[in-house]
Formats: C-alpha cells, sequence, structure tokens
C-alpha cells in the first residue's frame, strides 16, 4: 500500500505570514520582523528535508501525538494541501540556527511521513 502524497499550498496564507510576524516581534524588533516578512513573501519557494530543517534549527522533533503534529498529519492522510514553511536563514559562522518562523508543526508530521519528503520553504535572511 504506497503512502497519500503530500500535498503543497502553492504559497503561504495570509494567516501564516501573521503566525510568523508574531513569533519574530518575539526575537526581533517589530521592525525587524516586518523586514522578515517583507523578506519572506518576496522569498523564492526552496525545497528542503524535514531532517534537514530539524537539523540545521536545532529544534527537537515534536511528539506525534502533539495534537497540532496529529492534525497534520490527519490532513495529509485526507489530501488536504499545507502552507509552505516560512524560515529565517541561520549563520553557522556566528552559532545562529535556522529560525521556523512558521510551519514547526508541518516539519514534525512531515518527518513521521517521510523524513526525506521534500517541503516547500521560503527563506530570507537577518
Amino acid at each position: 500500500m504506497s503512502k497519500t502524497q503530500v500535498r503543497w499550498k502553492k504559497k503561504p496564507e495570509p494567516e501564516d505570514y501573521g503566525a510568523a510576524l508574531n513569533f519574530l516581534t518575539l526575537v526581533f524588533t517589530v521592525g525587524d520582523a516586518k523586514k522578515l516578512i517583507h523578506g519572506l513573501h518576496n522569498a523564492v519557494t526552496v525545497e528542503r528535508a524535514a531532517k534537514d530543517l530539524l537539523r540545521a534549527s536545532e529544534l527537537s522533533l515534536l511528539p506525534r501525538d502533539e495534537p497540532h503534529v496529529d492534525e497534520d498529519l490527519k490532513r495529509i492522510h485526507k489530501g488536504k494541501a499545507l502552507s509552505p514553511i516560512l524560515l529565517i536563514q541561520g549563520d553557522m559562522k556566528r552559532r545562529i540556527p535556522l529560525l521556523v518562523a512558521d510551519g514547526y508543526h508541518r516539519i514534525c508530521a512531515i518527518y513521521y511521513y517521510n523524513e526525506n519528503a521534500p517541503i516547500p520553504c521560503r527563506m530570507t535572511h537577518s
């Protein structure tokens, strides 16, 4: 039995950018966070594997039964499209990991589904 193919939206939803802005204003000034959101709107979509996103961000894998991860896994199995991930590029020279501005739960869900599956991402740098 083959797995359902993960479906992705062409671009993030407005609420994804809103969630990213809410998060980014916790770690950047409001002005800098807004500039990053502008950069994400203009970024080209690239694909990265879930396992690489987790490693680069230094985030731990959330449990499979975490409610948001579980909900995203259900969306995958129902064939519903997921939004691309929003990222702020890290800088290992300065010991700054990749920052997941929006989509941490989706990354974890994809990891459980297939850690090598390509995930559409929009990435900008600070």
